[in-house]
């Protein structure tokens, strides 16, 4: 959404771009921490009350969140990252990622936001660091693609140096050709996969046209987790619950596991004839009842 500033090589592998064989989700069922949610889908329900939100994301089904928007003056949603944690906490809930701002870095190159992130990433628990968007000016050329990756490994080495992961969330204009490229072939070209992991938004890369198998067979153990979205069927310009869209998500989920996915993230954009928390509740179901995603401790 471009407005938003917002291995297994076990048998059944032929080879790392080899097909999982099929039905092995339902025989061992995938993830290790549970379903999230990205608090996006919430961001009209957050400003009236974090707490509220929190608690019936946890009575929806959801063991993990993915914030969004921290900053250090204004916490998450005007609580501090130690209250924020406490809260999920209490509510049975883990954050092992979370969106963060970008542009200031992009454009200056000056890191004391991202330290403001690192220190909110290790008050609360989580593991990974993500760019969830940037604006387009920044990757006009080529040269700015490889300009923009360059930043993304110099952010990356510092997450590391501090114990952190970090990662990057695609929408659609990462496909954009320039001279024949990509500025996301530049990011799995140009950057460690080690080091820059990928959060793969599944609606997002069938609705530009791309196929979430093919980059996981060319890019093994590249993807950290998956954005589950579900596209619907007559406007594929919005989403809809989860397995009552277009897109194939048995299909892909049985390539997960190649990919090095280890979470998976359900997010809503937009909410059509139906109430939110009913929405996530049907979406965060079929995840885990019919794709196979459970819990383990």
């Amino acid at each position: 959404m471009t407005n938003r500033r917002k291995f297994i090589a076990q048998a059944g592998l032929l080879s790392a771009g080899v097909m999982v064989m099929p039905g092995i989700l339902k025989a061992r069922p995938i993830g290790h921490h549970g379903v999230g949610l990205q608090l996006w889908s919430m961001r009209d329900q957050l400003p009236h009350g974090v707490s509220d939100v929190i608690t019936r994301v946890a009575k929806a089904g959801y063991k993990e969140v993915e914030p969004y928007g921290y900053s250090k003056k204004n916490g998450f949603w005007g609580m501090d990252a130690k209250a924020f944690s406490e809260l999920l906490k209490t509510n049975g809930l883990s954050t092992p990622s979370a969106h963060f701002e970008f542009d200031h870095f992009f454009a200056t190159g000056n890191t004391d936001e991202l330290y403001e992130y690192i220190e909110a990433a290790h008050i609360t628990g989580m593991e990974y660091i993500i760019v969830p968007h940037l604006d387009g000016n920044f990757i006009k050329t080529v040269a700015d693609f490889k300009n923009i990756a360059s930043k993304l490994s110099t952010a990356a080495a510092i997450c590391k140096k501090e114990g952190l992961k970090f990662g990057y969330h695609n929408h659609n204009f990462e496909w954009k050709q320039v001279d024949g490229t990509t500025f996301y072939d530049t990011i799995l070209n140009e950057t460690d996969p080690e080091s820059v992991q990928m959060e793969m938004d599944l609606y997002w890369v069938v609705r530009t046209g791309q196929d979430p198998v093919a980059l996981i067979k060319a890019h093994p153990g590249r993807f950290f987790a998956f954005h589950i979205k579900d596209m619907d069927k007559k406007n594929p310009n919005l989403n809809t619950e989860i397995g009552t869209g277009s897109i194939d998500f048995k299909r892909i989920m049985e390539y997960a596991k190649l990919g090095g996915v280890k979470h998976f993230i359900v997010e809503q954009e937009n909410y059509t004839n139906i109430d939110p928390y009913v929405s996530i509740t049907q979406s965060c179901a079929y995840v885990k009842d019919v794709l196979h995603v459970t819990y383990t401790s």
